[in-house]
């Protein structure tokens, strides 16, 4: 057995008997507990459809941050450019062409741009102003709320009044088709499975993915090889960015169908944490922002069925982070020195 298969079986016995201590102490029986969280997510066609409109920001999140983590940055303002995408997207939408396909093409590459802009900012403030890309990130990201604040109660507004519920609701011709058997965007479940594609080949065949993972390691010495550690920062922000901003496009053309003032919804937190439990690796990245997905769902049965708040599944989002710490610490001071 290898020592990977022990660290997830390890991993999986801890999980389960942290969330079971933490059912316990709030009162839920645990087995009514685990069998409600699973109904509630995927009890029927409709909620696995809810699953995977949650599943889609998460994952694409998480891919963007595998380039940022790849090259030894922190991008904390992942948050931020999912916000920006949506505002990218809902100008375009407003300003819409000819062809509703077109007019929500054009929407998605607007987020996809504005994402990566704001994404190279953050790198530009941390290649040339020196600034730590954390509190660049963290800064940019209020902006980036602000921002969606005074368009929802200033320009954007809806006609007569400014509400908290967001700008006035697009066409239905601009949304994107949904499944016939729950409210998921097929084209948006799409996406998110060619962005896991992408990012596999690009990290893992490409010049770009071995650049980032050079200057990663050791960014004086991939100086000496003539690379540029600035430009390729840089770059690994804005692919980072790009997939976020995509995220924030998704949110308005796909699922709220307007712009509102919490369109990330959080996702780009939550997309840390995917990425952060999947060891900085893609392949478990789908798997575990389908788990998180699962929780965010399936925890409306919480306060129907056993009478617990819903709030409960994001104590046990943090039982889970603690678990796999609790693992992953154990796990390293037991391999031998040089082993990953």
């Amino acid at each position: 057995m290898t020592r990977a298969a022990v660290r997830y079986g390890v991993t999986a016995l801890v999980l389960v008997a942290f969330t079971t201590a933490v059912l316990l102490l709030a009162g839920a029986p645990p087995w009514d507990a685990y069998r409600s969280l699973a109904v509630g997510a995927f009890g029927s066609w409709g909620r696995l459809a809810r699953v995977l409109t949650v599943w889609v920001p998460l994952t694409l999140c998480a891919c963007g941050l595998l380039y940022t983590f790849r090259i030894g940055l922190w991008n904390i303002g992942v948050e931020g450019q999912v916000v920006m995408g949506a505002i990218g997207a809902t100008w375009a939408l407003r300003h819409p062409a000819p062809s509703a396909p077109v007019a929500v093409a054009g929407a998605l590459a607007a987020g996809v741009v504005l994402g990566a802009a704001w994404a190279y900012a953050a790198g530009l403030l941390k290649t040339r102003g020196g600034v730590n890309e954390i509190f660049a990130g963290l800064g940019l990201n209020f902006v980036a709320q602000g921002f969606v604040l005074w368009l929802i109660f200033g320009p954007w507004k809806r006609p007569g009044v400014a509400s908290m519920s967001g700008t006035a609701p697009f066409p239905p011709e601009l949304w994107l088709p949904t499944a016939s058997w729950g409210r998921v965007a097929p084209v948006a479940v799409a996406l998110a499975v060619v962005a896991v594609a992408a990012t596999a080949a690009l990290l893992a065949r490409t010049r770009v993915g071995l650049h980032l993972s050079a200057v990663g390691r050791n960014p004086r010495a991939a100086a000496l090889f003539g690379l540029s550690p600035a430009r390729n920062m840089l770059l690994a922000m804005a692919l980072g960015g790009g997939l976020a901003g995509l995220a924030g496009a998704l949110q308005v053309a796909g699922v709220y169908h307007r712009l509102i003032p919490a369109i990330s919804s959080g996702y780009g937190y939550l997309g840390l944490l995917v990425a952060m439990l999947a060891g900085y690796r893609l392949a478990p990245v789908p798997v575990i922002a389908l788990f998180f997905a699962a929780l965010n769902v399936g925890s409306i049965q919480l306060p129907l069925v056993l009478e617990v708040d819903s709030s409960l599944s994001g104590v046990i989002q943090g039982a889970v982070v603690l678990a796999v710490l609790v693992v992953h610490g154990w796990s390293a001071r037991r391999a031998p020195e040089g082993t990953p």
